[in-house]
């Protein structure tokens, strides 16, 4: 019989995946087990700590469900979702607006909303914040009719899908008018705390990390023939805009909240100008899939 060692064992199992008919799959496998390998001799993992991983790695399994994506908590904040979606970025066609994570409080179900109206339907006090600007694609030309989905925690920082299945608030459906522009009506969001009762959160603070997100407002954007925008806006002025707990804050998306803009639809309230560029869409770009999902979903 073959003798195992640590020096071969990578290659017996290599030799024994071989026969993959899916070449994709081949390749991701044959690349994970290569390093997973590496790792545990890098490190002399031990039994007692192998053991620890998967206990970890169940709990993480075990706190999902339908309103909770743990999975995608743990790879924001190992920073995995945010290198997945900055190779991403890099492959569009041309220069566009960038992408930010979808994160994991997206959800499906979102209502519809006719332009200027406020998505913040739950009274938590907050201050409000007009959002208005132009959806074009590279050559600036608009896009009349594109889809704008937006969603943000609540004044009170969290988002509705944390409270209940049933509450849906601070997140909508939105459409360009015959000139591309948007409008909507929201509450200022605050930055806050990533759920810290659960396995992820028991790690991040086993680091001595914060645990904290910069105030954001999410963005989904398409239109016909148009690669899909996932990003976001993030707030000046935040103290964790350097240190994001999931690397998601990106400079060429900071916005400034302005008193009195005179460019604003909307006078006498605070509002947020944000122009959005799309890229057109590639056969790659329909197969590569989002970065995240509504957690009903999965």
């Amino acid at each position: 019989m073959r003798e195992y060692t640590p020096e071969n064992i990578t290659d017996a199992v290599l030799e024994q995946m071989s026969t993959a008919p899916d070449p994709r799959m081949k390749e991701i496998m044959e690349s994970a087990v290569r390093h997973l390998h590496a790792f545990a001799r890098d490190v002399n993992l031990t039994p007692a700590e192998w053991l620890k991983g998967i206990e970890f790695m169940t709990k993480v399994g075990q706190m999902c469900s339908p309103a909770r994506q743990e999975f995608i908590l743990l790879s924001d904040t190992l920073g995995l979702s945010a290198l997945v979606n900055i190779m991403h970025d890099k492959t569009k066609m041309e220069e566009a607006t960038g992408a930010s994570l979808l994160g994991p409080f997206f959800r499906e179900n979102t209502p519809q909303f006719e332009k200027g109206e406020q998505i913040a339907r739950i009274d938590k006090g907050g201050s409000e914040v007009v959002l208005h600007g132009r959806i074009a694609n590279a050559s600036g030309e608009p896009l009349p009719g594109a889809q704008v989905t937006v969603w943000q925690t609540a004044a009170d920082g969290r988002y509705d899908i944390q409270n209940s299945m049933e509450e849906i608030d601070c997140r909508g459906i939105f459409r360009a008018d015959d000139k591309g522009n948007y409008l909507l009506r929201t509450v200022r969001p605050l930055g806050y705390f990533i759920p810290l009762d659960g396995p992820v959160g028991q790690m991040v603070m086993a680091q001595k990390r914060h645990g904290k997100r910069p105030a954001h407002i999410h963005f989904l954007i398409s239109a016909p023939g148009y690669r899909e925008l996932v990003t976001a806006l993030y707030l000046s002025g935040d103290e964790h805009l350097e240190d994001d707990v999931v690397f998601g804050a990106s400079g060429d998306l900071v916005v400034e909240v302005k008193a009195n803009d005179p460019a604003s639809p909307v006078k006498g309230v605070p509002s947020i100008h944000f122009d959005f560029c799309l890229a057109r869409e590639s056969e790659a770009d329909r197969r590569a899939g989002r970065i995240g999902a509504d957690p009903g979903q999965l």
